[in-house]
């Protein structure tokens, strides 16, 4: 199955990881370590998709495939 890529990198100016899916605007995810961070990134996406849905808005395939 293809899902969307995640990007994952250190921020220092907010002294933690983040972790985004370019794919979707706007869904992205702060945690301490980089594995905290995926794990927020997990509920960032279903959030991301059920406001996607009740709201109308297109759901856009993955482009970036992993």
């Amino acid at each position: 199955m293809k899902d969307y890529r995640i990007d994952i990198f250190h921020s220092e100016e907010d002294e933690g990881y983040i972790a985004d899916i370019p794919d979707l605007e706007s869904c992205s995810a702060f945690g301490d370590t980089p594995e905290q961070a995926l794990s927020e990134l997990e509920i960032a996406k279903t959030a991301w998709f059920d406001a996607a849905r009740s709201s109308g808005k297109p759901v856009p395939p993955p482009r970036r495939c992993v």
